[in-house]
């Protein structure tokens, strides 16, 4: 959706006002499933609005939206004539849907397509994946893990293999939850003590592992990494509300992923499951490209990429890895330092732009992607960990250290969009 004029067509002039507001609110419905942040879905929805004739004022939070909507032709001095509350769950990226519905709030725009018309469209969005689709969701979980076992934590062949495992074991766990509101609630923390006890159990009768790590991958994309960030964009943006309501979901994914692991953890212990300590030889350097390029197309499938955006999303993870590494190298610092995580959100954030203003799709399907192994999940796991532990000065080393890196990525996005103005919503 890109930015508008004020001119509304004489056929949305004429055209009912409940019309209009039921292709708005399930417009604005759809958005907020697929994963858009607060700043961007009140920015997208005005804008609709006002080329349908209408004015409306949008209030969204990760769990609700407030729209009140009033018609254009009442003047300076119109009252909103409806308000609609919509109480909704915390939307996940979906870019594929998402690229779906702007496609068709941009058709409804130009006339290509009828209100009622883009109002069974949207509404068929909301159909539930197939079952092909949610195999590939749980594989995606594996080759997730696996990537970043082997590429961020660097460790061995059986690292990999365990992690990968168990992140399939995951995977189906959180398929399972979408349909089941009670398992839903508490799958991180189940998730979380199945990661712990099947890598515990193959560290201590099978073959020995790097624990923390295979637990570490294994739970990456249940991590909140992307969501401490959105909610940071949001805060720094002026939506306060959202933001924290955001940051106060992603803490408590937090602590029920950490309040999992150690749990199993103790449970092992308690009852004698003792694993090994040895090290096993890292994956060769060489590993790291084909771990990327997997991990890539992993990524592609979890943020459920239509098929043509495939290499796009690609394209994107394994550039903002690479930006992220060169901008530690020129500074002197390690991968993944506040320096080249900056480097990277600054060009991320450009890029997005550049890609939303010519090839006239939402710039996330540049954006959310590419910062996804930039986002300080990881280490904000483990310093909850630390905390659980008893480490104090440990767990608060490692939470500056993420709360460094999340506000070094926040700012390189926002200095992105000043290098390239969006002008789309999305």
């Amino acid at each position: 959706m890109g930015v508008v004029g004020t001119h509304v067509p004489t056929s949305f002039a004429t055209t009912a006002i409940n019309t209009r507001i039921a292709f708005l609110v399930e417009l604005a419905r759809r958005l907020h499933q697929y994963g858009t942040t607060a700043p961007r879905l009140e920015g997208a929805m005005s804008s609709v609005a006002q080329r349908l004739g209408l004015v409306a004022d949008v209030w969204s939070s990760p769990t609700a939206i407030i729209v009140s909507f009033a018609d254009q032709a009442q003047g300076d001095e119109g009252v909103a004539q409806v308000t609609q509350v919509m109480r909704l769950p915390p939307g996940d990226v979906n870019l594929a849907r998402l690229c779906e519905a702007d496609r068709i709030a941009d058709a409804v725009i130009d006339g290509q397509m009828g209100l009622r018309e883009g109002f069974q469209s949207l509404r068929a969005l909301g159909a539930p994946d197939t079952r092909r689709a949610q195999a590939g969701l749980i594989a995606s979980y594996g080759l997730a893990a696996a990537t970043v076992v082997a590429l961020l934590l660097h460790s061995s062949w059986v690292d990999l293999i365990t992690a990968g495992f168990i992140g399939i074991v995951i995977g189906s766990i959180t398929v399972a939850s979408a349909t089941r509101p009670r398992l839903a609630v508490a799958s991180e923390a189940i998730s979380a003590m199945v990661a712990t006890v099947i890598a515990t159990v193959v560290s201590a009768y099978i073959v020995p592992l790097a624990l923390k790590s295979v637990i570490l991958g294994s739970l990456i994309v249940l991590l909140p990494g992307m969501a401490l960030t959105t909610a940071v964009r949001e805060i720094s943006s002026g939506h306060l509300v959202a933001g924290v309501a955001r940051m106060g979901g992603a803490v408590a994914t937090l602590l029920k992923l950490t309040f999992g692991a150690v749990a199993a953890s103790q449970v092992c212990e308690a009852i004698g499951i003792q694993t090994h300590d040895y090290v096993v030889p890292p994956l060769p350097a060489w590993a790291d490209w084909p771990s990327l390029v997997l991990g890539s197309f992993a990524f592609a499938i979890l943020f459920r990429a239509a098929r043509r955006d495939w290499l796009v999303v690609m394209g994107s993870v394994i550039l903002g890895y690479l930006a992220t590494r060169w901008g530690g190298s020129i500074s002197g610092s390690l991968p993944g330092a506040p320096v080249g995580v900056f480097i990277g959100g600054v060009l991320l954030g450009a890029l997005s732009n550049v890609y939303a203003r010519f090839a006239h799709q939402p710039g996330a399907v540049v954006r959310e992607p590419g910062i996804i192994l930039l986002v300080p999940g990881s280490v904000s796991f483990r310093s909850v960990s630390y905390l659980l532990d008893r480490d104090a000065s440990l767990g608060m080393d490692t939470g500056l250290l993420g709360i460094t890196l999340l506000v070094s990525l926040v700012a390189g996005l926002l200095f992105g969009d000043l290098l390239v103005a969006p002008r789309r919503s999305l």
